[in-house]
């Protein structure tokens, strides 16, 4: 289980990671909008951690506080390496 939960956070931190650069890279220096897709990922862990407390689900061989985690761990890595790029964007601007 520990290894599905894993690879599904791994699957999501890239995900997380190409969007946000994306959008980092379409709008301008003054918008956060690179940063939405962290903290929608950060949002969901957080409501899938609160449902996995009421219910039993398990979804491709992990729970959905398996789900949950992944999804904060996704967020968070996302939000860091969005700042970094984001940070180098605007150094040389």
């Amino acid at each position: 289980m520990i290894q599905s939960v894993f690879t599904i956070g791994i699957i999501l931190v890239i995900v997380a990671v190409a969007l946000s650069v994306i959008l980092l890279k379409a709008t301008p220096n003054e918008k956060f909008t690179g940063y939405y897709p962290n903290f929608i990922l950060m949002a969901a862990g957080l409501i899938l951690l609160l449902i996995a407390t009421y219910n039993k689900i398990e979804v491709m061989g992990a729970g959905l506080g398996g789900w949950g985690i992944a999804c904060l761990f996704a967020g968070a890595i996302g939000a860091v390496i969005a700042s970094i790029v984001d940070s180098y964007a605007n150094a040389n601007a």
